[in-house]
């Protein structure tokens, strides 16, 4: 083939695939595939999708992982959708059928699971569920027995279940050495503030990187929540000395009670209801949703 041939190939090579990409771009914008209402999955047994797989469980059970993670992160986004999060247990259900040894899927999928709203499901009972299946499969895995303490712990508030099951994931093996205490304190102090705080501060000196993200956060509240008592000790005390509620906090820093506004550590400013006269966390506060064990102590 002679060289201006050559440069011919070429050029009407580049001109198609030129117009294909023009195509394809005029038919992405103007006549864009609807979205479906309903998302569906259409095989839901985990022993049925273990027959189909043949010899590749672990690469379906990847599969639906992703598909766990992305349905997950789409609802997160998507707060005006109705049903949100309606596939998130049978998802992890047939990731954790295909692969019953696959922990990630158990730790962080309890975690998406048991998630208050709107950032989860809030569903407690499903990430139990999940976290006793690895068990079963996995009988020594003590990250699965303390998850399931930290769920009973702020999520049920059934603290004796917590401190039994920290007690059984500090007997099994390779369990640290702070479980124990954990196990203690929780049984001692479960549903008090101080309790509460004991077992945070053990939990942030953990080796699991989601543990002690999770346990400073339940820090940040406990200060929140004791700046929240502070406050509304100073609106009574204000109302004590003059016969009335303050409107605003602009009352309250003019008598000298505060200096400002009063934030918590994110910057956002508490709020104040001048009708019912009580201290909150600011709605747009990342604090927010508490940890129910948190609230009404």
């Amino acid at each position: 083939m002679s060289r201006s041939q050559t440069l011919a190939l070429g050029l009407t090579v580049a001109l198609g695939v030129g117009g294909a990409a023009a195509v394809l771009h005029a038919r992405e914008t103007h006549f864009s595939l609807p979205v479906p209402a309903d998302r569906l999955l259409y095989l839901r047994s985990g022993k049925a999708a273990d027959r189909l797989a043949l010899s590749f469980d672990a690469v379906m059970s990847d599969v639906y992982w992703i598909r766990t993670i992305q349905h997950y992160g789409r609802d997160f986004k998507n707060r005006k959708r109705e049903n949100r999060f309606e596939l998130l247990y049978p998802l992890l259900d047939l990731t954790t059928t295909l692969d019953p040894r696959f922990l990630i899927a158990y730790r962080f999928g309890a975690t998406f699971l048991a998630a208050q709203p709107p950032e989860g499901p809030g569903r407690a009972d499903q990430a139990i569920a999940l976290l006793e299946k690895g068990l079963q499969a996995t009988p020594t895995q003590w990250k699965l027995a303390h998850d399931i303490g930290f769920i009973h712990y702020f999520h049920t508030r059934d603290f004796k279940q917590a401190g039994e099951w920290f007690e059984r994931a500090a007997s099994m093996p390779g369990a640290p050495r702070w479980l124990g205490p954990l196990a203690a304190t929780t049984l001692a102090h479960g549903g008090n503030r101080q309790g509460a705080r004991q077992m945070l501060i053990g939990m942030s000196e953990s080796d699991e990187p989601w543990i002690r993200r999770a346990a400073n956060r339940a820090l940040q509240q406990l200060a929140a929540l004791e700046t929240i008592d502070s406050l509304t000790s100073a609106v009574e005390a204000f109302h004590a000395r003059e016969s009335r509620y303050p409107g605003s906090w602009r009352d309250l820093i003019r008598v000298g009670a505060l200096r400002a506004v009063p934030v918590d550590e994110y910057g956002v400013p508490f709020a104040y209801d001048p009708i019912t006269h009580t201290v909150t966390i600011g709605p747009d506060s990342p604090l927010l949703p508490l940890l129910p064990a948190l609230v009404g102590k």
